[in-house]
Formats: structure tokens, C-alpha cells, sequence
């Protein structure tokens, strides 16, 4: 559990017991089931949205609060996890960890007091700051969302204008040097980043049956 204040030890029960009853390896504390998130700052919850389908993206997990700090795991998990991060972004690590290791996670309501807040980092500060170190991580575990997925959009976006300057040439208009290079830059930085996607990719799912 974090140690700003914000958590319930009385929820601590609730939370092992998926545990205790072997349906879980890993239980995630969520302060936005059963309508807990009624008293979550509008500015918090936004923030935690993009979190949260960042997180989903990356790990192929879908939680409904992906940055909870309030967590229990079996005792048997600890060498599933590294602790690279030293700062709040570690819970999105946990979680991405947790999801190549295939723990059973489950989610279980807990509430929160945000008039305790002792959090000495800014809010918006933190949230980027996660959101930076998802994105890092989907370079190993979601290469095709990393690299793929921004070359398809690059190299469509080349595709778009060099069918466009064909079109003003087809109609007796001239090329231009400065759109012709950027079109053509665009369709091979694109090919290059989903091919890199691609084969990554496949190279993962390789070390993973190799496991």
C-alpha cells in the first residue's frame, strides 16, 4: 500500500483473499469499482483513463485502475519482478511484468481519502512521467503498437501526398521539390518502422515459446 495516507487497512482483508482462496496471483486494488470514483478529482480521472489504456496496450490487461498503489501478490511471485523503476511508475511496471510472467490478476474495490493527499511529486509531473515509461516499455513487450503502428500512419500519410502531387501532375501542374521529399521521407520512414514492428515482434513471440 503507498504511504500517503489515502488507503484503508481495513480494506487489507478484502484484498488477500482471492488469494487465500487460490483464484489469483496477483489482487489490484481498484478505487473505481462499485461507484468508488464519485469523490476522484475530475483532473484525476482523466489523467488515470489515458493511464489506464496505455497500460491496457501494453500489457493486455484490462484493469479499471492500473496505477493503484494498494496491491497483494502470493509470496511465490517475488521473482517475477525486477523493480527497475524507483518512482510511481513502478505499478505500470508491476503490471507488465506480472502479465509476461501470465499471473492471475484480479481486481477488488477498496476506497481512498484524497483529503490526505501527502504526495510530494505533481500530479501532472507523475502522469507524464508514467505515461513516458508505458510508452518506453511497448518498444519490448508491444512492438507492433511501438513501431508498427506509427510507421502505418507515416507511410499512409506519404501514400496521401504522392497520390495527391500524381493527381496535380496528371492535370499539368508541377512538383515541388520541398513536398516531394517530405512525401518520399514519410514512405520510407514508414516502411521502415512497421517492417522494424514486424520483426520484433515475431522475435518476442519466438523468445517467448523458447521460455
Amino acid at each position: 500500500m503507498d504511504t500517503d495516507g489515502q488507503h484503508n487497512p481495513a480494506d487489507i482483508p478484502a484484498l488477500v483473499k482471492p488469494i487465500v482462496d487460490d483464484t489469483a496471483d496477483m489482487v489490484n486494488g481498484s478505487r473505481y469499482m462499485d461507484g468508488n470514483d464519485e469523490n476522484t478529482p475530475a483532473y484525476r480521472r482523466v489523467g488515470q483513463t489515458v493511464l489506464d489504456t496505455a497500460t491496457s496496450m501494453n500489457t493486455g490487461i484490462h484493469l479499471t485502475d492500473s496505477q493503484s498503489g494498494f496491491r497483494a501478490f502470493r509470496a511465490d511471485t517475488a521473482g517475477v519482478f525486477s523493480f527497475h523503476c524507483s518512482n510511481l511508475a513502478i505499478e505500470s511496471e508491476m503490471l507488465a511484468e506480472a502479465a509476461s510472467a501470465n499471473l492471475r490478476i484480479r481486481e477488488v474495490p477498496i476506497g481512498v481519502r484524497y483529503d490526505v493527499d501527502c504526495s510530494t511529486e505533481n500530479p501532472v509531473k507523475h502522469g507524464l512521467g508514467v505515461l513516458v515509461n508505458v510508452i518506453k516499455d511497448m518498444e519490448f513487450h508491444r512492438p507492433l503498437y511501438y513501431f508498427t503502428a506509427p510507421g502505418l500512419i507515416f507511410g499512409g500519410a506519404g501514400l496521401y501526398m504522392g497520390l495527391r502531387s500524381l493527381q496535380t501532375f496528371y492535370h499539368g501542374g508541377a512538383l515541388h521539390f520541398g513536398p516531394t521529399i517530405l512525401m518520399t521521407v514519410l514512405m520510407l520512414v514508414g516502411t521502415f518502422m512497421a517492417f522494424t514492428g514486424i520483426m520484433l515482434d515475431s522475435m518476442r513471440r519466438m523468445m517467448l515459446r523458447m521460455k
